[in-house]
């Protein structure tokens, strides 16, 4: 036979050979989804049993997995979700449907009705999701708020730099104007409306997912979404026994430690989980040490089929010193510590001294039952409480200059008294106090404290297709107030009148308190209720609120012990809103939702009470915000994609101005909102990610205000002018983008990286100062436009039978040079504006252990 036959022939018998392989091969394909809400999960892994044989769920949670001729099982797993196995067989085409993956946590569709959370294609509202592991695999040494930074319209930054200090602004609108819910309980500060992250900034460590519901959202509480809501969903207790230990290292002595154990959910119907943790670290800033804690603790029963009660509470206890002061650009670039100089920071008997500092502790503890009444209907109830203790350092006394800088022009005063080095000398002050023996200058804590009580409970009916929803929301606060000396810096005692129950020369020492001293109490009750209609073709949903904010105020130094004007009447405010929305599943890839909404909002406490005194403000008004949203999505195998248009009306802002010793309101000032956001999600292959993202934002205050200003009299003292018309809102970039990608380079190796740009972000201004028709028209300063690249590794890996974890990420891997945060200056340019860098190159690692 030639030799030419013979390849022929030994062609002929490899493809043969190959055709019957791929004959005897089967093919087992299906859609992996979370048996809650029955969304895709995305990601999840199938494996065949013993052998390393195995796929990842697409975009809708689709899969299909060649196999063998055989019988085999195969394992659907999913991180937070509980392992299937199946069993096949590898012979032709095997759909296993849908295949719905029950939650590790217990009582997690509890939490998730009272949370009011977003479902795909179903809930008309512009939403993003950040699950747990990304925010583990993406945080880093990061403040919590800034793993957001990649979701439309969303602007965060670290602020000052110090441990737990961030910031974030949803479509122009600050933490005043977005709801911040944890396991649907509100959080905002009952009589600011803002959101301290230090108090939250271990919650990371416990967070089961996060939803920014850009707009109105979907919580049918009364709440200040003129932004949007922030919604997180913390961890409940797991059901499977075990747990976890890590440990990670970062830049500037971070250092963290955390244990998570659990008893899984046992026979009887109980389980517990508890989780900790440890971080210290030295700050990227100068003197930015801080030392933080955190807790959780959850124990659930399922007493039967009909009711189910779980206790959690949470917290994160820390101190950590700050940054304040905003500086000149020029100031940091003539400082020897460049952009991490600390004017704050000096030095005290020779160790590192802060006189910006915070220390708080603001543990949540809440009991939630969940009652089946009947198949149909369900009531799920959650009281808590919140009793927080904690507070900042202020400089106080005569020569408080000794100690800071002029808060507008960002120089020292011609009193500051500083190091060669620049540095605040707390040795001199001391010295001067000790000479004086009465201080001139001391340190005191500015406490804001509260006890917080609450209780909000859903009722929910279905009535075929028809789901109806009904609440009550009921809150108390009490907010203590006071100046507490904490150190007299050298001197024997401290003078201060202005406790006007207090002998005037009485002498004061560590622990009196001094400035003032009061207490705000805040009732609120609301009521609820809201009609959805689902099909698979369509859905809407109409829902209404009202509320009664009611304030009080004593004052404990303004007014005596006597008089009955030391405590005011109690002051109400009725609210309201309206919102409705409906979206259309066009096909099984493209959907379409419009929302719209009105509400008014009760003014905040400073509105009521003037000048810190029980004086009401009978002019106040509430502010009104009207809305409407329209959206796009579509929904393959590989490619997931939104696009949203937005218009937010905010009108009637509460503004005050004080002329000759009279402060009056300034009404009919007006913003408008406007955008275009858009973001996706590419899957290609089984081992990429692509993310990418844009919003474009027009934020603009659009009228000029001239209002007459009177006394209590209702005599005309004054013409108060605000030129505000035309004016874009600062504070937050514009237009802002990103993208990304996760690729699994090898078998449980990733790598990820992610670029964010930002431009058209202007300085803050204080918009009531605006009175100057000079200055009509003229912008605040624009900062310059930049971009920041991260660095992400995870690798996943087995030490015996044990699942390990090492994650790896980078923050600003080019040690980019950025400003990331300004006030403007008195000539709206970058010579005058008072400005904080962002952080050049910082970096993590950690390892974690689950058992």
């Amino acid at each position: 036979m030639s030799k030419h036959l013979l390849k022929a022939f030994a062609t002929l018998l490899l493809l043969a050979t190959a055709n019957l392989l791929s004959l005897a091969q089967g093919t087992v394909k299906g859609v992996v989804v979370d048996a809650i809400n029955q969304e895709p999960l995305i990601g999840a892994t199938i494996m065949v049993e013993g052998t390393t044989t195995g796929v990842s769920s697409l975009l809708d949670g689709s899969f299909s997995l060649s196999i063998p001729d055989g019988k085999y099982t195969v394992i659907i797993s999913f991180i937070g979700f509980s392992d299937k196995k199946i069993d096949v067989e590898g012979k032709g085409v095997t759909d296993l449907g849908r295949i719905e993956l029950q939650s590790e946590t217990v009582d997690l569709e509890e939490i998730m009705i009272v949370s009011s959370i977003v479902r795909d294609r179903q809930t008309p509202v512009a939403v993003s999701t950040i699950k747990a592991e990304v925010i583990v695999e993406k945080l880093g040494t990061q403040e919590f708020p800034e793993v957001l930074k990649s979701t439309p319209s969303v602007y965060s930054t670290a602020a000052g730099g110090g441990y737990g200090d961030g910031r974030i602004n949803l479509r122009g609108f600050d933490s005043n104007n977005i709801g911040m819910l944890i396991n649907g309980v509100p959080v905002n500060d009952m009589e600011s409306g803002k959101v301290y992250w230090s108090n939250w900034a271990g919650l990371s460590d416990v967070t089961q997912s996060m939803q920014v519901q850009r707009g109105l959202g979907a919580s049918r509480l009364a709440l200040s979404s003129v932004g949007g809501t922030i919604n997180i969903v913390t961890r409940s207790t797991d059901a499977k026994k075990g747990g976890s230990v890590s440990y990670g290292v970062g830049n500037d002595g971070y250092q963290k430690v955390s244990l998570t154990l659990s008893t899984g959910l046992l026979d009887n119907g109980w389980a517990i989980t508890a989780s900790g943790s440890k971080t210290v670290g030295d700050g990227y800033i100068m003197g930015g040490n801080f030392d933080a804690w955190s807790y959780f603790f959850n124990i659930s029963k399922r007493i039967n089929d009909n009711h189910t009660l779980s206790l959690t509470a949470f917290g994160a206890p820390q101190w950590h010193n700050q940054r304040y002061t905003r500086q000149l650009i020029q100031t940091y670039r003539t400082n020897k510590d460049g952009i991490r100089y600390n004017p704050d920071m000096g030095y005290k008997n020779g160790e590192v001294y802060t006189t910006s500092y915070n220390y708080y502790h603001k543990p949540q503890i809440s009991l939630n039952h969940s009652w089946s009444i009947a198949p149909s209907t369900t009531l799920s109830t959650s009281a808590y409480i919140s009793l927080s203790k904690g507070g900042g350092r202020r400089v106080y006394g005569d020569q408080s200059s000794w100690l800071w800088y002029d808060r507008y022009t960002g120089l020292p005063s011609e009193n500051t008294k500083l190091t060669p080095d620049g540095y605040l000398d707390l040795d001199a002050v001391m010295q001067a106090n000790k000479e004086s023996i009465e201080s001139q200058a001391i340190i005191a804590n500015a406490v804001n404290s509260h006890d917080w009580y609450g209780m909000l409970s859903t009722l929910i009916h279905d009535i075929d297709n028809l789901k109806l929803t009904g609440g009550l929301d009921l809150r108390y606060y009490k907010g203590y107030h006071m100046y507490v000396i904490d150190d007299l810096l050298g001197g024997e005692y401290f003078l201060n009148t202005s406790d006007i129950n207090r002998p005037e020369n009485t002498l004061l020492h560590e622990g009196d308190i001094v400035n003032y001293h009061n207490l705000g109490e805040v009732g609120w009750a609301g009521l609820f209720a809201q009609a959805e209609y689902v099909t698979s073709l369509y859905s809407a949903f109409l829902s209404a609120s009202i509320s009664e904010t009611a304030y009080r105020r004593t004052d404990y130094f303004n007014y005596l012990d006597s008089d009955p004007l030391q405590q005011t009447d109690w002051k109400g405010f009725m609210a309201y809103s309206v919102k409705g929305g409906a979206n259309y599943n066009i096909s099984d890839a493209h959907n379409v939702f419009v929302n719209t909404g009105y509400f008014t909002r009760a003014p905040y406490m400073r509105y009521v009470y003037l000048n810190n005194e029980n004086e009401l403000n009978d002019g106040v008004k509430h502010e009104r915000v009207f809305s409407v949203e329209f959206g796009y999505g579509y929904r393959s195998r590989i490619l997931s994609a939104n696009l949203s248009l937005y218009r937010t009306n905010w009108l009637d802002k509460a503004l005050t101005r004080s002329v000759a010793d009279v402060t009056a309101n300034i009404t009919g000032l007006n913003a408008l909102h406007q955008g275009i956001e858009a973001d996706l999600i590419f899957k290609p292959t089984e081992e990429l990610d692509v993310r990418a993202m844009i919003s474009i934002g027009d934020w603009v205050w659009t009228d000029d205000v001239v209002a007459d200003l009177f006394d209590d009299e209702q005599q005309l003292i004054a013409t108060a002018e605000v030129y505000a018309g035309g004016l874009h809102v600062g504070d937050a970039a514009q237009t802002t983008a990103a993208v990304g990608f996760d690729y699994e380079v090898l078998p449980r190796f990733k790598i990820g990286m992610d670029i964010n740009h930002y431009d058209r972000l202007y300085s803050f201004f204080e918009v009531e100062n605006r009175g100057d028709i000079k200055q009509k028209g003229i912008d605040a300063w624009e900062l310059p436009s930049y971009q920041l690249l991260d660095l992400s590794v995870r690798y996943d890996f087995k030490i015996g039978s044990q699942k390990a974890s090492i994650f790896g990420k980078v923050n600003n891997i080019l040690d980019t040079e950025v400003i990331r945060d300004a006030t403007d200056g008195s000539s709206h340019d970058y010579k005058t504006a008072l400005v904080y860098f962002g952080a050049g190159r910082t970096w993590s690692m950690s390892l974690r252990l689950k058992f």
